[in-house]
């Protein structure tokens, strides 16, 4: 049995793998550029946690090979260390130490001290972290909830305007769960993030995702009033079923403006079924807030006529196969396979569960409403309507 020779990927491939994975390329893909599969670029990405470690470059400070070569060819004059310093403008005391920790002056040859220099400046700097460790423990506990990374540093920055030592960028937190150091945050929080990865993936990987049925009468989206797509005024909706084993399901609703979510429990897909589960839960909101209602071609609101005369909806139906023209509610919905992991029964969650966990989403900061929550937002507009 032949077997292929282990590769060894210069600097330049190496740059090429981590531009082609920032941009979205599965593992497969990458590897097949070189003729591998996924498994010989994977131990490349993993090692910083699918995050590109950041280019390195010399200090401005540091001293130049040209320089170490000048310091060479000095001490093989017999030249005194001030007389070297003098010639290259820099200080005695730099050029004695450069000497002494390389060999000494009877020892001292640039190539290898410039390397020797190259390798000691590899100590990586002080993550801020682990200097903070009541900031840590803070996004420990937020991350525990639930919390994305970019919402906890959204909220911080709201909390701390002024206070830039307790503040940290989203990328500090993925990169202290990904890239493991010791008094940082613990590996075991990677469980509470949404999507669950041993590495991080880049934004623009594809996700894939599908339409459903047809429904008959059905008001296309493209008639729907031009004010729904501002989101100036509170009070539209976008919903969808998300589905589990045992043909189980859950009701989503979210307002477009507001992000505000509410969960229906629903007995299964049936149209009557999910239609008077709906009505239940709509007939709760203001008349205000019960403007119109976006849905997908799923023939679970085939009976939207009767969903529509109970609640004073509007009812518009997507384009077939075009989800994300209900973008908010599918963002919505890929939060909550957190809480509804893909292939476990629905069927076992109460309402009160469902609740619960509406409002634990509802409370956290959204960057798109300036890091306030959707639960605020929405109780803002519910006390301008009284």
């Amino acid at each position: 049995m032949a077997y292929r020779r282990r590769i060894y990927f210069t600097e330049k491939q190496k740059a090429e793998i981590w531009d082609r994975w920032q941009c979205g390329e599965s593992m497969s893909s990458i590897g097949r550029l070189f003729d591998r599969g996924s498994s010989s670029i994977y131990p490349l990405l993993a090692r910083t946690g699918g995050i590109r470690p950041p280019e390195r470059r010399r200090s401005r400070w540091a001293l130049t090979t040209a320089e170490r070569e000048e310091i060479s060819r000095g001490l093989g004059a017999e030249l005194s260390v001030r007389t070297i310093a003098r010639q290259l403008r820099r200080s005695p005391s730099t050029i004695s130490r450069e000497v002494r920790r390389n060999g000494g002056r009877q020892h001292y040859r640039a190539t290898q001290s410039d390397q020797a220099a190259w390798e000691r400046a590899r100590r990586p700097k002080p993550c801020k972290l682990a200097e903070r460790p009541a900031l840590c423990h803070t996004i420990a506990q937020k991350l525990e909830r639930k919390w994305s990374p970019q919402q906890i540093a959204g909220w911080l920055k709201r909390e701390h305007p002024d206070d830039e030592g307790e503040r940290v960028s989203h990328e500090t937190i993925y990169r202290s769960l990904f890239i493991q150091a010791r008094g940082v945050l613990k590996k075991e929080l990677l469980a509470h993030l949404r999507a669950t990865r041993a590495i991080r993936r880049s934004r623009h990987a594809s996700l894939k995702r599908d339409g459903l049925g047809q429904i008959k009468d059905a008001i296309s989206i493209r008639e729907r009033p031009a004010a729904v797509e501002d989101r100036a005024i509170p009070g539209h909706w976008e919903g969808d079923l998300i589905a589990g084993s045992k043909n189980s399901f859950i009701a989503t609703l979210v307002e477009r403006r507001t992000r505000y979510v509410m969960l229906v429990k629903v007995g299964g897909k049936e149209t009557q079924t999910v239609v008077a589960a709906l009505t239940a839960q709509i007939q709760h909101l203001p008349r205000e807030l019960r403007q119109t209602l976006t849905w997908d071609r799923g023939k679970e609101l085939a009976d939207h006529k009767n969903l529509a005369l109970a609640t004073d909806l509007d009812i518009y139906f997507c384009d077939p196969h075009s989800p994300w023209q209900r973008g908010t509610n599918e963002n919505t919905n890929r939060l909550l396979r957190q809480y509804f992991p893909k292939g476990t029964d629905l069927s076992v969650h109460s309402q009160e569960h469902l609740d619960a966990v509406a409002r634990e989403l509802n409370e956290r900061p959204r960057k798109t409403l300036h890091y306030f929550s959707p639960a605020e937002t929405f109780h803002e507009c519910v006390a301008a309507i009284g």
